[in-house]
């Protein structure tokens, strides 16, 4: 109860939350972004529907539609979280070899079978939406080129690289040859020896520089 300059006033009552600011689940959260890669990799973009996600990650529509407003949002979250999760950076002590372990992670990572299926379409999909392609140009240059200029900034420390040399054209070397062969041409088997020798040759480029 409180008072005032006229008197004692009624006890005030306790607001209520709102029934739509209830706390979401995370563990639904992740069901449904879990759904979104596994029904990418089963029909595409295109074809994909809030009705199959949810029914894939085992909730409601309303589960989905309280998390994203639609399909596009829901992708472009999905898609922009790569980035957040990005990938170790190695600390082997010299340029190749942290180079060939970033390599061994990041071909393990395009070759699987979903993320092999996912990209190609998504990239299908950047070319006529800009919304996917500046989220898929976020992931990638937030992900392995995040990791990679850390790597070459390591070996500038040591010594490795030459003062002044070209990092954007360093970060070329090392991101594009394995994209090219997994996610372009597709290759799923890379030849025998092919990571060792691509970390050899980029470090030895990159010292060139």
């Amino acid at each position: 109860m409180t008072t005032n300059a006229d008197g004692p006033q009624q006890p005030r009552p306790r607001r209520r939350t709102p029934a739509g600011a209830a706390v979401l689940r995370e563990d639904v959260t992740e069901a449904i972004r879990a759904a979104v890669f596994e029904e990418l990799a089963a029909v595409g973009y295109a074809r994909m529907s809030i009705e199959g996600i949810a029914r894939r990650a085992g909730v409601g529509k309303t589960a989905v539609y309280r998390r994203w407003r639609s399909k596009l949002h829901l992708v472009l979250d999905v898609v922009s979280a790569l980035a957040v999760q990005g990938l170790p950076v190695p600390d082997t002590g010299t340029l190749e070899g942290d180079l060939r372990l970033l390599f061994e992670v990041t071909s393990r990572a395009l070759r699987h079978p979903v993320a092999s299926q996912v990209i190609p379409d998504l990239q299908a999909e950047a070319a006529r939406n800009p919304e996917i392609a500046e989220a898929m140009q976020k992931a990638l240059r937030d992900g392995q080129e995040g990791v990679a200029s850390r790597i070459v900034a390591a070996a500038e420390r040591r010594g490795e690289v030459r003062p002044g040399f070209d990092d954007e054209l360093a970060l070329d070397l090392i991101s594009g040859p394995l994209y090219w062969r997994s996610v372009v041409i597709r290759t799923q088997k890379l030849p025998k020896g092919y990571l060792p020798s691509l970390a050899r040759a980029t470090a030895e480029a990159i010292k060139a520089l």
